[in-house]
């Protein structure tokens, strides 16, 4: 085979990224991925089942995602004309960081501006196209550092910036008020406020689109019972909305996808709810829990996990908890504070039981 330096045509910036790739192997308890317990009634199975078998799966998908939209803007109280849907809100950010990637620097990249630690996928994908990225610590409270923030946005002008709240991997949700001082500081910035496990908070901002045109949020499915549809949506002006549609592939969702999800948001609508105050209780029942063991304290959360600080090093209990045959998420290869750090996603009672008695056995 003849031999090809690939180094002449890739973008210089993939040499120093990884792709995502979760733990592999077998474990009896999977608490690591932030998806929602496997808790679907039979009769809400049936309905997903023939919905699925209606499908002429020899045409093309809803280009348009009429459907789909329509549920959404019913689902959250907005025009279908003010939302997107996407892969995942993975593709949405994609989008994002495609459509507002014009140069307003010297060093000739757009700039995204975000926190640390936070969700993964913003600096990845903003990296894979060759942007600047900007992450501020958040504080000792795991909460937006604000004057750090608003010295970002003054000296890199970013044009864009990713907030979660709640934020992934630490559970928290963004004061209020330090996040409209941010959006009301960063006037020439779009800033993208990712929701995506807002099902499990006490608050949403959906206000904020109503007062801000350069505020737009994301949400998903995917953290509420139906991971295996891949369907998220963005939310925003009626501008910004056409402006993302160019950028976005035809077809890009499948037609299983976006029916099964606008049934989802339709008529299983209750199954979300019960699935959302089910895991709430499993919240705080497990929390409780850990509120016993000296070695462990639990930040509040907002989400669908906890985020736990130990009293040593994550790596060891991580790899303790795995060969107790329970995987959860580790963050000690960034080191620094997260270096004692794990987040644990709820999930069924049976399964936090599991975890709860091989944590107990490992510290």
């Amino acid at each position: 085979m003849r031999k090809f330096d690939f180094s002449t045509v890739l973008r210089p910036e993939l040499a120093e990224l990884h792709a995502y790739a979760p733990v592999g192997g077998h474990f009896e308890v999977r608490l690591d991925a932030n998806e929602a317990p496997p808790l679907l009634s039979a009769a809400a199975k049936k309905k997903l089942g023939e919905a699925a078998a209606s499908i002429d799966y020899g045409l093309y998908p809803d280009a348009g995602q009429k459907e789909l939209r329509k549920a959404i803007a019913e689902h959250v109280g907005l025009s279908p004309s003010e939302v997107s849907a996407g892969v995942g809100s993975d593709e949405l950010i994609s989008l994002l960081l495609t459509i507002a990637s014009r140069p307003r620097s010297r060093s000739g990249s757009a700039t995204v501006l975000t926190t640390t630690p936070t969700f993964v996928m913003y600096r990845l994908s903003a990296r894979v196209r060759g942007q600047r990225v900007m992450e501020v610590p958040l504080d000792n409270q795991w909460d937006l550092d604000l004057d750090a923030m608003l010295r970002a946005v003054q000296f890199a002008e970013p044009n864009l910036i990713f907030i979660a709240t709640p934020n992934n991997p630490t559970g928290t949700m963004v004061s209020d008020d330090r996040l409209r001082k941010l959006i009301e500081a960063a006037k020439d910035s779009l800033i993208v406020i990712d929701e995506a496990y807002i099902n499990y908070a006490s608050r949403d901002h959906l206000s904020l689109l109503g007062q801000y045109e350069n505020v737009v949020l994301l949400r998903t499915l995917s953290k509420i019972g139906f991971a295996g549809l891949r369907v998220g949506w963005l939310m925003g002006s009626k501008n910004i909305i056409a402006e993302v549609d160019k950028a976005r592939l035809p077809y890009n969702l499948p037609t299983h996808s976006q029916k099964l999800a606008a049934l989802a948001l339709n008529q299983l609508h209750p199954e979300i709810e019960r699935i959302t105050r089910y895991v709430k209780a499993e919240r705080a029942r497990v929390a409780q829990e850990l509120s016993s063991m000296k070695a462990v304290r639990v930040v509040p959360s907002e989400a669908n996990f906890l985020w736990l600080e130990l009293d040593r090093a994550s790596e060891q209990v991580f790899l303790a908890l795995g060969k107790e045959g329970v995987l959860v998420r580790s963050f000690h290869g960034r080191g620094g504070r997260l270096d004692r750090c794990l987040r644990v996603t709820l999930g069924t009672d049976v399964q936090n039981d599991r975890f709860l008695e091989a944590l107990q056995r490992v510290l």
